[in-house]
């Protein structure tokens, strides 16, 4: 009878142990969901500051022309070789939108010498909502008047 009577506990403590494995597998399997979201938003914040970085140093390279952008929607729709103002807008434009659909937004704003280029995405799929990412720099150094 006694041999019985352990069957049946051991059962109980297999099944036992079968709930805190299955309960610690999809404790894992949720951290691990966590952490590909948060790599995508981490992703998604440096591809904005690379694309916001890579814009400056185009306006540095040409500081005497008006980089005003309103909104991406001004963007030129298609390449232009012979404008280098428009060829830098186009490219500002698909690299946003390749990078956070079409959705995001971009505007550069140029008071005297400084820059300020904004880049707003949707990163509500890593539950972070709206993300802006937002880089000023002065382009050029007014030149100094000289005085005979």
């Amino acid at each position: 009878m006694q041999g019985a009577r352990q069957r049946g506990g051991t059962l109980i403590e297999v099944l036992v142990a079968m709930f805190i494995l299955a309960i610690g597998l999809l404790g894992a399997a949720a951290i691990q969901l966590n952490a590909l979201k948060y790599t995508d938003s981490s992703l998604m914040s440096s591809q904005a500051t690379f694309i916001a970085y890579d814009m400056m140093d185009r306006i540095r390279a040409n500081p005497d022309v008006d980089y005003s952008l309103t909104g991406l929607s001004a963007a030129p729709s298609s390449a232009t070789g012979s404008d280098a103002r428009q060829q830098d807008f186009y490219d500002f434009k698909t690299n946003i939108n390749h990078f956070a659909g079409t959705t995001a937004t971009g505007r550069i704003t140029v008071v005297n010498r400084l820059v300020t280029i904004t880049i707003t995405w949707d990163d509500s799929r890593a539950g972070g909502g709206t993300q802006t990412f937002t880089l000023a720099s002065r382009v050029a150094v007014d030149p100094v008047a000289v005085t005979p």
